[in-house]
């Protein structure tokens, strides 16, 4: 059965951009969500690619205009962990109920990954209204949107994968996208050497991008 949408991913709609953050070392995580926040993107995906991905969300968790989410969730026990870190959302680069329903029982928000309309139509009878398309900018970006749009009209989606500021306003045109997700905001070189600044300054010209795409609706 279809859930009705959650507060917080009208949160995450409203930020409408996803930053994906990957920590070598969760000191640098408060700083970088400040850095986002700061420029207009409050919130950010800290993948468990690394370990300090769990750390880092229980680092920023508590930051007052910040949503703190867990990325690249591949494991129940990974699951576990991030419900642990006080993470408020969670995305999953593919589609793995067992982990999803983990993770709901834990109270976390999942945007499940997705890539072809078979795995759409999976998720959207599993109770889902938000996925993550990935890799979207390999598997034909904002038109491969439009196409699965007309098949699945309540649907949204969260492009990843190949989004660059380039192509962020035209997904963010879509009314069908949540959120457009990437780490060109964010690059790992730039946060190894605490260039905050320069995250901030990123941040706030894809805040601008989505804010001026806003307006001309």
């Amino acid at each position: 059965m279809t859930r009705s949408r959650s507060a917080l991913t009208e949160r995450i709609s409203a930020v409408g951009i996803v930053p994906v953050v990957v920590l070598d070392d969760a000191d640098r995580a408060r700083d970088v969500a400040l850095a986002l926040r700061d420029g207009g993107i409050g919130c950010a995906e800290f993948t468990l690619r690394t370990p300090a991905g769990l750390a880092a969300i229980a680092a920023t968790a508590d930051i007052d205009g910040f949503l703190a989410g867990a990325g690249t969730v591949l494991t129940v026990e990974q699951a576990d962990a991030a419900i642990d870190a006080g993470a408020s959302f969670a995305v999953t680069p593919g589609y793995d109920p067992a982990i999803a329903d983990r993770l709901r029982a834990g109270g976390v928000e999942v945007v499940p990954g997705v890539a072809t309309p078979t795995e759409v139509q999976r998720a959207l009878a599993d109770g889902f209204r938000d996925v993550k398309i990935f890799p979207a900018g390999h598997l034909g970006g904002a038109g491969y949107l439009d196409a699965l749009h007309g098949p699945f009209p309540d649907m949204r989606f969260v492009p990843s994968g190949g989004v660059d500021p380039g192509s962020l306003g035209d997904y963010l045109r879509r009314s069908w996208v949540l959120a457009a997700s990437g780490s060109w905001m964010v690059p790992r070189d730039v946060i190894a050497r605490g260039d905050f600044d320069t995250i901030r300054t990123a941040a706030a010209d894809c805040a601008r991008i989505r804010d001026d795409v806003r307006a001309a609706r």
